[in-house]
């Protein structure tokens, strides 16, 4: 507890949802605030440029689909790093294993011998098992030679990176392509269906939606969810009930691996329909879905709205580029404002301000002078 001039600083263990709201909005605003000074050092006002992002996203029917277009990798691989986060395993690898992803889906749609009546639903299986594998890499390093899942997932991003250039570059290198760096282009039977004149994969889509909604009840309804509940509290607390938080950690990455990998087919099997540079496969949707989970407070469902929120702003980059004249990747700017403000305002969640005075100081009381015996002004 703390005194600062008239409040009083004290430690709010539970936050109420209202407060966490609060705090989370607050933050998205002064990232946004932060991000005007962008604007004015490219010379436009910070009041028209979001004026302008505004209308050119929300506002027009042209740019709505490509918003959910981007929600779509974003929410897959959100909903999988919130339920890592929930057990505390710090998961910042979903780009690599989303790379995996398009890895297995490619390797099903041009080089198994799969029949095309199964190939969709093989390239999904083999996205899913792709990043499953890419995300237990880190928990088996973290428990057998205690390397940090932050380093270990970070340092696998660039490896998956590097294997998807070396892939288009050499081995898979597509011979219809004419010099270009892209696999050969996926047979009609491994192109995953989309919305008419639009880009959105809706099969991608509703695996997303059933995902988070899935994520939601294992949660709050079976004992896998429990034992994920009590690791993310208290680590501790799960080994003396006799829980085994490999266990749970495995499980956990194994899940957020195997939907980051989903995201990657949705890539290649929906969007580019080839396998290409990983820089054209992912605009970043691994490392923007920490933002997704994190400014969901690790609620899968909350993360489909949090998802279609760095829809808008993957979305915007276009605009940007159009109306403004400004280089679309000023979104990723935007993004690491929105996480960097996030994590700083992560303390005011666990304090409580109160308005409470300090009372006012007592005067002295001055007692009566006594009396001394034998003092008196008698004359005796």
């Amino acid at each position: 507890m703390r005194r600062v001039g008239p409040f009083l600083v004290e430690p709010r263990p539970d936050p109420p949802g209202w407060w966490v709201l609060t705090v989370s909005a607050g933050a998205v605003v002064a990232a946004f605030l932060l991000a005007g000074v962008i604007f004015a050092a490219y010379g436009v006002s910070p009041v028209r440029a979001y004026a302008v992002i505004v209308q050119g996203t929300l506002f027009n029917a042209r740019a709505l689909p490509e918003i959910v277009r981007n929600t779509i990798p974003l929410l897959l691989a959100g909903v999988g790093l919130a339920l890592a986060f929930r057990a505390q395993f710090w998961n910042i690898g979903a780009e690599g294993q989303l790379l995996c992803g398009a890895i297995g889906a490619t390797w099903v749609a041009l080089f198994s011998p799969v029949p095309a009546a199964w190939k969709l639903p093989a390239m999904f299986l083999a996205g899913f098992l792709a990043g499953a594998t890419w995300g237990a890499l880190p928990v088996l390093l973290r428990w057998r030679f205690a390397v940090n899942e932050v380093i270990s997932t970070l340092m696998l991003n660039y490896i998956a990176l590097y294997i998807v250039a070396w892939l288009v570059h050499g081995p898979w290198k597509g011979p219809e392509m004419r010099g270009f760096a892209f696999t050969n282009a996926f047979p009609p039977g491994a192109t995953i269906p989309v919305l008419a004149g639009t880009r959105i994969h809706w099969p991608t889509l509703a695996l997303g939606l059933l995902l988070a909604v899935g994520a939601a009840l294992l949660l709050a309804r079976t004992r896998l969810g429990f034992e994920i509940r009590v690791q993310g509290h208290s680590p501790e607390a799960a080994r003396y009930a006799g829980m085994r938080p490999a266990r749970v950690t495995l499980l956990v990455m194994l899940l957020a691996g195997g939907a980051a990998g989903w995201a990657g087919v949705g890539e290649v099997g929906g969007i580019h329909h080839r396998l290409l540079d990983p820089n054209q496969i992912s605009l970043g949707f691994g490392y923007a879905a920490i933002i997704v989970a994190w400014l969901a407070r690790n609620n899968p469902l909350a993360v489909i709205a949090t998802a279609l929120f760095l829809g808008i702003i993957f979305a915007s980059g276009d605009v940007m580029r159009v109306a403004l004249q400004m280089p679309a990747r000023v979104t990723d700017v935007f993004n690491g404002l929105i996480l960097f403000c996030l994590i700083g305002s992560e303390r005011l969640l666990r304090l409580r301000v109160r308005w409470a005075p300090a009372p006012a100081a007592r005067a002295p009381v001055m007692e009566p002078e006594r009396e001394v015996p034998g003092l008196g002004g008698g004359d005796g």
